[in-house]
């Protein structure tokens, strides 16, 4: 149950960060916090469809929100991107794994063929 909570939430995550607007409010938001109609300004939209941008990174956890006022103000929560630096880190350690016994392979390969062309 917990890797198919983790592998859903992976899965909100990746596709909160597939789109360009998206990674650029998270980009942003690590410079701090912010309002959402400061975020949405270098966008060429209409804030209902920027917030609807925003709805999705507060569903994978990118970004929490709270009213101040009569303005919303956006924070990033790095740490729902620590389950995904997790993974990435465990694939880059599978195929750098990988990456080192091919070239080892290729290394003995090639050194066979000098020593059978003598």
């Amino acid at each position: 149950m917990l890797v198919s909570h983790m592998a859903n939430n992976l899965d909100t995550i990746f596709s909160a960060l597939s789109d360009p607007t998206r990674r650029a409010v998270v980009a942003r938001l690590g410079q701090g916090e912010a309002p959402v109609k400061t975020l949405a300004a270098p966008h060429d939209m209409a804030l209902p469809s920027f917030l609807k941008h925003i709805d999705m990174l507060e569903r994978a956890g990118l970004v929490k929100t709270r009213k101040d006022g009569r303005m919303r103000i956006c924070t990033l929560h790095p740490e729902a991107l620590a389950q995904a630096e997790s993974w990435l880190d465990q694939q880059r350690a599978i195929w750098s794994g990988r990456l080192d016994r091919l070239s080892a392979l290729a290394e003995r390969i090639a050194q066979e063929d000098e020593e059978t062309s003598k």
